[in-house]
């Protein structure tokens, strides 16, 4: 079984903290035997936003952890993350949440997972559950 890899699973083990990390190399260790990892590339341009990492830095991750970036979304995917922001709009509208405000790019990260048939491996269990009915969340 194919797992789609949230960005904050990444960051997670990128983190200084020691249990966080060690908590997302075990997540991603239990993942790979059961299977191909890989990230949709909303994670790869999350990763690389960071003033701090270069893509030389973010490039030599991925070749060397050997987790796929699949690059192409198709269109079942980009109306799909279209249709899940907008019902998530409408629900933070409801609720005059003040929760952290979601972007485009964690529907689209949902969206790639559900519609590829993976799993998702993501610290935002409760947002991919609400958003994407049918899709198999792994919390970190």
């Amino acid at each position: 079984m194919t797992t789609a890899i949230d960005t904050n699973v990444i960051v997670a083990l990128w983190d200084k903290d020691a249990a966080l990390n060690t908590l997302a190399q075990s997540a991603l260790d239990n993942a790979h035997q059961n299977g191909k990892l890989v990230v949709a590339a909303p994670v790869f341009a999350e990763l690389l936003a960071t003033p701090s990492r270069t893509e030389t830095f973010v490039n030599s991750f991925f070749r060397e952890t050997g987790i796929t970036i699949e690059w192409d979304l198709d269109e079942l995917v980009w109306r799909a993350a279209g249709k899940a922001f907008q019902s998530y709009a409408e629900r933070r509208k409801k609720q005059l949440a003040a929760s952290p405000r979601r972007t485009l790019a964690d529907f689209l990260i949902g969206a790639h997972a559900a519609k590829s048939g993976y799993r998702l491996l993501t610290m935002d269990d409760r947002l991919y559950r609400v958003s994407f009915h049918g899709l198999t969340v792994i919390k970190l």
